[in-house]
Formats: C-alpha cells, sequence, structure tokens
C-alpha cells in the first residue's frame, strides 16, 4: 500500500514564488499525470517529492510519514529523467544492477532481479550492450528498469518521452502504462503533452503558474472545465467573448443561458460539438483533412471558429454553411466555470438540443 499526499506544498526560489499551496492526494496504485505549460511549477512538485528541492512549506507524506526532511536515498521513491541519466560506460546489465549493488545484494539475487525487469521493458538479450548501442526508445526502457528493479513506492517520471519522435512516444507510454498497472505502482507523471496526460492518466492535475487549477479524470478535464485556462489548453477549444445580460448572450442566432451575473464571458465550444445546418452561418476558409476526420476554419460574425465535420463531407473553401452549437462552457470575468446551456434560437425559441 503506497499512498501519497501533498499538504500544502509551496517552494520559492530568491523570493520568487515556483508552487504555491498545492494539494494532491494520490491512492495507491493511481497514475496521475501533473500538466501544464512550461514553468507552472509541475516538475519543481516532483523535484520536491524526489527529495532533490526542499519545499519552503508544506508537507509530503508517504504512507502517512512526512519524508520533506529525508534526503533523497532515504525516501521510497524512484525517478526517471527526461535525458534517461544512464552510465555511457557500463552495459545494459550493469545500469540496472547498480542500485542493487548498493544494497549489497548477492550476486544470484541481482542476477534474478536485473533478468526479471529486462524482461518486463522487453530487454531480454540486451545485457552485454552499452547505452551508445542502443535507440533513444531502448535507453528510455533500461532508465525504467534501473528505477523500478530498486522497487519503489512511489515511481516519479518527468517528461521521460519528450525527447522522442511522435510514434515512439504513443508505443512507450502504453508500454509503461502496462507495467504500471502490473505491478500497481503509484506513479506521478510529469508533461507538458496534453493527449499523453489524457490517455496515460487516471487522473490529471492542470497547474499553471505554481498553482492547481483542476484535478479530475481525463474525461472530467476534457468536458468539463473548471476555469477557462484548463478549457484553453486542453484539447481544441473555441473561446469567444460575449455579454450576457439578463442571463442570457447570443451567438450568432443562437441563444445562450447563463447561470451568473451580468458581465463579459467567454464562450467555449469544441469543434467536434458544431454541426452543420444551423442559423450561425460563416465562410469556409480554410479545410484539413486529418484522416479520420475533417477540420474547418469558419469566419463567423468576424471570428475564426474550428469545426469538426466526417471525412465523408464535402466542403470547399469559399462556401457558406450554417452552424448548430450542441454544448457551449461558459467562463465569467474571473475565469471561473459557469452553468450554461443553449437555449434555442432568437426566431423561434426552439431548443437546439436535449
Amino acid at each position: 500500500m503506497s499512498e501519497l499526499v501533498i499538504d500544502r506544498l509551496s517552494k520559492h526560489f530568491s523570493g520568487t514564488r515556483a508552487v504555491a499551496d498545492v494539494e494532491v492526494a494520490i491512492d495507491d496504485g493511481e497514475l496521475v499525470c501533473l500538466l501544464g505549460p512550461s514553468g507552472c511549477g509541475k516538475s519543481t512538485v516532483l523535484r520536491m517529492i524526489a527529495g532533490f528541492e526542499r519545499p519552503t512549506s508544506g508537507r509530503i507524506l508517504i504512507d502517512g510519514e512526512d519524508v520533506v526532511a529525508l534526503p533523497p536515498d532515504r525516501r521510497p521513491t524512484g525517478m526517471v529523467f527526461q535525458s534517461h541519466a544512464l552510465w555511457s560506460h557500463m552495459t545494459v546489465f550493469q545500469n540496472v544492477a547498480f542500485g542493487l549493488k548498493l544494497r549489497r545484494l548477492s550476486r544470484a539475487a541481482i542476477r534474478e532481479k536485473v533478468a526479471g525487469v529486462l524482461d518486463l521493458v522487453g530487454l531480454t538479450g540486451f545485457e552485454a550492450r552499452y547505452p551508445g548501442q542502443l535507440s533513444g526508445g531502448q535507453q528510455q526502457r533500461v532508465a525504467i528498469a534501473r528505477c523500478v528493479v530498486l522497487e519503489p513506492k512511489i515511481l516519479l517520471m518527468d517528461e521521460p518521452f519528450s525527447a522522442l519522435d511522435a510514434h515512439l512516444r504513443v508505443r512507450l507510454r502504453e508500454e509503461v502504462r502496462a507495467i504500471q498497472r502490473r505491478l500497481g505502482l503509484t506513479t506521478i507523471f510529469v508533461t507538458h503533452d496534453q493527449e499523453e496526460a489524457l490517455t496515460l492518466a487516471d487522473r490529471v492535475v492542470v497547474m499553471r503558474s505554481g498553482t492547481v487549477e483542476q484535478i479530475g479524470s481525463p474525461s472530467a478535464i476534457y468536458a468539463e472545465p473548471a476555469t477557462r485556462f484548463v478549457a484553453g489548453f486542453i484539447g481544441t477549444m473555441n473561446i469567444i467573448e460575449r455579454q450576457v445580460t439578463g442571463g442570457l448572450a447570443k451567438l450568432g442566432d443562437t441563444r445562450i443561458a447563463v447561470d451568473g451575473p451580468d458581465g463579459i464571458y467567454g464562450f467555449a465550444l469544441r469543434p467536434e460539438d458544431l454541426s452543420l445546418g444551423g442559423a450561425w452561418s460563416g465562410e469556409v476558409q480554410r479545410v484539413l483533412d486529418l484522416g479520420a476526420f475533417r477540420m474547418l476554419d469558419v469566419t463567423v460574425s468576424s471570428e475564426t471558429i474550428k469545426v469538426q465535420v466526417d471525412k465523408s463531407v464535402r466542403i470547399l473553401v469559399g462556401d457558406e454553411i450554417g452552424l448548430d452549437i450542441h454544448e457551449v462552457a461558459a467562463f465569467d470575468g474571473e475565469g471561473r466555470a459557469r452553468p450554461a446551456r443553449v437555449h434555442g434560437t432568437i426566431e423561434s425559441g426552439v431548443r437546439l438540443h436535449a
């Protein structure tokens, strides 16, 4: 059983706030992704958990024990770095076995453990090779094996695939997820890649400027963003500002009902939540064929809106099209989500969706 609680964790560097009052509770065997843009504090949080940075304030509890005062080598954590950090003069076997030798295990025990973990990461037969004789993906597997062989309670991964090509990243994250589930390792994975976070994680922690914007399952983060920042950061999103008066706003000929005070709101529309055929009309400026679907850039009310349509739909640049709005999210002047729904068209008042 390995549970991690990050309790009001803060870090300042020379008076500059890098992390402010971060609170996350991670369950035994859960994989949580810290997601956010560069400089948001996600790697700093990871380094504080590992012991490489000392918090300015707050606690880090592993199975109920505060480990803030412990040095890295006494914490039950293992970290996989972006740069692999392998010793070039050591073979694969020697790299993986290094930590076990420091623990003074017998040669037989070391051979058994290394063989087991190399089989786990698909590197059986590579024991005698040096890092320079491996591909980038194989080197990252060695780094993972070197960490996992020490049987940490908490596995920490700091953007481990960012230096790899897109196809290899997809394959490795599937393998990491399978290994993590097989071992039941409580894992924190840092990334700035939203697709990586949404496909890997049990839960996602979205960070911005050292603070947590939202914590939730990938589906909840995508479908119900808590702030305007999350809405714009996760996936493709159209955000249009409109005035709300008397609880209503207008997007073309469509009325949006908003539960909030009057003012300027940001209305967020996913490309897949728009369909062809409505009264909100515009001109197609660009058509991108993305294989499984087409993405349109449509100028509507002097604004460019991205619309996702089926690949079978034949639309050309310059065509005039109408749009229906099926789902919408609204954010007030402070960027907080407010309940909103498509209310109907101005002329008829007919609801556009159930």
